[in-house]
Formats: C-alpha cells, structure tokens, sequence
C-alpha cells in the first residue's frame, strides 16, 4: 500500500515526464514547420500562396477550347508558379456574373454581354478586341421557313440569349427594318435550348453566333436570314478581365495576353491542323468545323479608336431602343495597357 508520500513521488515525476514530452513534441513541430534547407521564407510564403487563375471558356471550338485540350495555358502559367482552371458558360452573360462573384478572372464575350456588364456595375475591364463581329452574328431560320426578308419578322417568334452579341444584333436587325421589339415575340433562350426549338419549329427564327449558326446549317439544312456581315454591323468582341486580378497580377494579366496571341497565331496559321484537332476530340463533323474557323478570323488588338466608337456606338444603340436603362462612357471599361504591354515583349522576342 502507498503512502501519500510515495504518491507525491509518483505525482511529481508524472507531471515532470509529461512536460518532457510536450516540449519534444513543441520543439519537433517548430522544426516541421520552418522552411527546408536551401528555402527561403519567402519561397514558403510564395508556395502556400499559389496563385490560381480562372479563365472562362464557352462552344466547343475557338482558341480558349484549342488551348485547354493541348494545356498550353497551364504550361505558361506553370512557370510563373500559378495554376489554372478552366470553367465552361453558355454565353457572355454568365461570365459576368462569375466575375462579379469573384470565381472567374479572365474570359472571352461579344460586345454586349461587356455593355450589360457595365450596367449591372460589374468591376472589370475589356482588355482587347478578339473580333470586329461583322461575320460572327446571324438570324437564322428553320429549313422550310417562307421568310425572306428581315421586314417578315414582324409578329414572329424569335429567340435569342438576352444580353449575348446576339441579342444586340437582334435589336440593330429589327431597327433596320423599321421594327421594334414590341413587333415580335422575344423569347430569351440558351443556344442549348433554342436549337431544339428551332429544329421542331417552336420557334420563328434564332438570333445567335457561331458556332451554332454554321452547326445549324449543316445539320437541319436551316438557311440564315441576314449576317451583321450582311448589314455591315461592326460590333467588336472583347477579353475580359477581373479589375481586382488585374490590380494585384499585372505580370499575370500580360502573361494571359501573351498566351493568348501565342495560340492565337498558330491557330489561324494551321487551320488544317487544328481542324483535325477538334474533329478528332470534340466529335464534331469536318465540314462544321472547317467553316466555323473560316468565318472566325481572330485577332488580338488594343482598343483603338475605331474599336471605342463602335462599341459605344453599340451601348447608345442599346439605350435608345430600351434594351438597357442607363446611358453609358464605355471608356470607364476599356484598357488597352496591359495587350499593348504584351505586344510589345512578344515583338521584342522575335
């Protein structure tokens, strides 16, 4: 039997090992937790920190698709220490929305999907032009349709994805027939959603953008009632970028812009190539993709002042016609810094 002396003894040295044991186990995690030999605090600091870099992506084919099937802005990005993600839309809208949510940091819309951006007070900042959109926009009618000019839509069906290129487009074609949208039925549809209306013929006519127009074409035998290249309508698209990315990663920003006109010069350089390409992973017909790359025609530009006067253009036209409520400076959104920057070092490095 123990005394309460020897229990003393025995509570002593419990509590003696014990702090023993937590000081090992401190001192162990302060080692675990400094940097390895050979790294600095900062390399620590930068490799917890990883930057990750999400670019939005819309349609199966396009140099944003082309790029994430040969993972070339995950190899550029790699080598600044960033990670990329791709995340898919429907249209230019949703961008917006991602963008606004703090999800999305780069992508590619039409012209209005920006305007209806801007009205919303959305933070961001167009960063190039990728396209004047003269050929990328349609009306496009189901096969056996009687409609044959643009002053026929009046009393139809006509869908389109409100705040898209397409939807703008939609609105100069009416006023160019002396129409407005109080003289047709608007249906506002995903591309997803108004195919099937346009095959079973739910619907009238479709407003929409390639690649859906030259797809519709091929596959049902629709015909397209009038083109922005029809009617000259110039209607630039645009890269988008997230302010607060862009104020925290101007290196990043360029590097994006770089990327971009890196592919952006070997896609059209080897149509063939990257034809094959997308026949091969996306399963779609040649003749579909052949075409669609050839109305595409990309570019990369800073926002000159052509570009500016008819985007604002674009946003007055808009606002006339009730399609937005508030009249807009597009400039508050345009800067061209960042792809004059990139222009520049890639100049420079041939």
């Amino acid at each position: 039997m123990r005394t309460p002396k020897h229990s003393n003894i025995w509570l002593s040295l419990f509590i003696i090992l014990t702090m023993m044991v937590l000081a090992a186990c401190g001192s162990k995690t302060q080692v675990a937790a400094a940097p390895q030999q050979g790294q600095t605090q900062a390399a620590a600091a930068d490799a917890k920190e990883k930057v990750v870099v999400n670019i939005g992506i819309q349609g199966s084919t396009g140099i944003f698709s082309y790029a994430r099937d040969k993972g070339i802005f995950e190899e550029a990005f790699a080598k600044a220490g960033a990670e990329v993600k791709w995340h898919e839309f429907a249209s230019g809208p949703p961008h917006f929305e991602a963008i606004a949510s703090g999800r999305l940091d780069f992508g590619g819309t039409g012209g209005t999907p920006v305007v209806s951006a801007q009205t919303g007070g959305v933070d961001f900042k167009a960063i190039a032009v990728t396209s004047d959109g003269k050929r990328n926009n349609a009306i496009v009618l189901p096969k056996n349709s009687p409609i044959t000019d643009i002053k026929e839509l009046k009393g139809k069906k006509i869908a389109v994805a409100k705040g898209s290129s397409a939807y703008n487009f939609l609105y100069m074609v009416l006023d160019r027939a002396g129409l407005t949208d109080k003289d047709v039925q608007i249906i506002h549809l995903q591309p997803d959603e108004a195919r099937p209306a346009l095959d079973t013929g739910a619907i009238d006519a479709w407003s929409t953008w390639e690649p859906y127009v030259t797809t519709a074409l091929v596959q049902t035998g629709a015909k397209t009632l009038v083109t922005g290249d029809d009617l000259n309508i110039f209607a630039p698209g645009f890269l988008i970028a997230r302010t607060g990315f862009t104020v925290d990663h101007p290196e990043l920003t360029v590097l994006f812009l770089k990327t971009y006109e890196e592919v952006r010069q070997y896609y059209v350089s080897h149509l063939d190539e990257v034809t094959d390409e997308f026949v091969k992973t996306k399963k779609l017909e040649r003749e579909i993709i052949s075409r669609v790359l050839k109305n595409s025609a990309p570019i990369l530009s800073p926002i000159t002042p052509e570009f500016a006067k008819a985007h604002q253009e674009q946003a007055d036209f808009l606002y006339s016609v009730g399609a937005i409520k508030k009249k807009l400076d597009t400039t508050q959104v345009l800067e061209s810094k960042f792809v004059e920057q990139a222009l520049k070092e890639l100049s420079e490095k041939k």
